[in-house]
């Protein structure tokens, strides 16, 4: 059986998001396309899609540690060093609100869940996605290297 870290991450990210982008409850709010993703960053992403790339990262996150994710750590994972000029580089977190929205959003589409122990976990519909979407990328670069033939077996 394949699983999503079996295929390259940045395919796998590309595909979801394009599945995501499907689904009528995962929308970026009017708010998304004018606001910084966080404090470190100058400007605004360019990526007309960048809500719904980033939606299919933090499911492939959550598939990765398996264990209830909250805001503050995804928070962590996306942030980067700020820029301050004549001073030392600093490490700042991300903004919260677009996480936030997006894990409520994906919530809402039935992919993840609250999990007891504060934090979300994916549910069964979120690692299936994943992995189907995982054999679809495996069986493609099958075709093209017949010795990855093995691994859909």
């Amino acid at each position: 059986m394949v699983n999503a870290l079996e295929v390259p991450a940045d395919e796998l990210i590309r595909r979801v998001a394009a599945k995501l982008k499907r689904m009528e409850e995962i929308k970026p709010p009017a708010w998304a396309y004018f606001a910084k993703t966080g404090v470190h960053k100058e400007a605004p992403p360019t990526d007309a899609d960048w809500w719904y790339i980033r939606a299919a990262s933090i499911l492939r996150k959550l598939y990765k540690t398996r264990k209830p994710v909250g805001i503050e750590r995804l928070r962590t994972v996306y942030g980067g060093r700020a820029n301050l000029g004549s001073r030392p580089e600093h490490f700042r977190k991300a903004g919260g609100s677009s996480i936030r929205k997006i894990l409520q959003q994906l919530q809402k589409a039935g992919l993840v869940q609250v999990a007891p122990r504060k934090g979300r976990v994916l549910t069964p519909a979120g690692v299936s996605l994943l992995d189907n979407t995982a054999y679809e990328i495996l069986k493609e670069l099958a075709e093209k290297q017949p010795e990855l033939k093995v691994y859909l077996d």
